[in-house]
């Protein structure tokens, strides 16, 4: 019997929940998650503002859809995941993710990207999905094309952090790469 559609080898996604929005404030707010994996201004803001931001990235209404992460083998809140600006004419859809910052680099956050693709083309329908990432998010871009986005195109020097300039890296996958990826993967 296949898994649930919502569910990979490491994490599972589900909607939005109260008691989510603590951690996923705080890792907003966390300059060592939020410098990495939010591409504009990092500055802190109110509590009640970001909480605000997830829960209408999680209203799940059309092909739009905002899922906590959570771990399989603890039920642990790790992350969160949108595909966000959905057309139904072109069946093209933005990701994002943020996973807080105790919980990168144990291939949660792949494993959470791999679902949302997988629930995007299998359920949503969708024909595309892109998304954007900071140049230097080295670990991100490996992550990304792990699960089998390609790189289409840098805004060289688009985005100033830290007192330098960064490219804005401009990443999709198709649906049948994603299939075909997701072959690979699963026969590997």
């Amino acid at each position: 019997m296949a898994p649930p559609p919502l569910t990979g080898r490491l994490v599972r996604l589900r909607e939005l929940r109260e008691e989510d929005l603590d951690r996923l404030v705080t890792w907003w707010n966390d300059p060592a998650t939020a410098v990495r994996q939010v591409t504009g201004p990092v500055h802190p803001r109110p509590g009640a503002e970001i909480a605000a931001m997830f829960r209408s990235w999680s209203q799940n209404t059309g092909c739009n859809v905002g899922l906590t992460v959570v771990t399989l083998d603890g039920d642990e809140t790790v992350g969160h995941v949108t595909l966000y600006g959905a057309d139904p004419k072109d069946r093209c859809a933005t990701l994002a993710v943020i996973v807080g910052a105790p919980h990168q680099g144990r291939g949660l956050g792949t494993d959470a990207v791999r679902t949302l693709l997988d629930y995007g083309f299998a359920e949503l329908g969708l024909h595309r999905i892109e998304l954007t990432v900071l140049g230097d998010n080295l670990p991100a871009l490996a992550a990304y094309r792990k699960a089998g986005f390609t790189e289409e195109g840098r805004r060289r020097e688009a985005v100033f952090r830290h007192g330098r300039w960064q490219d804005h890296v401009q990443m999709g996958v198709l649906a049948h790469e994603h299939l075909a990826t997701e072959r690979t993967h699963t026969a590997g």
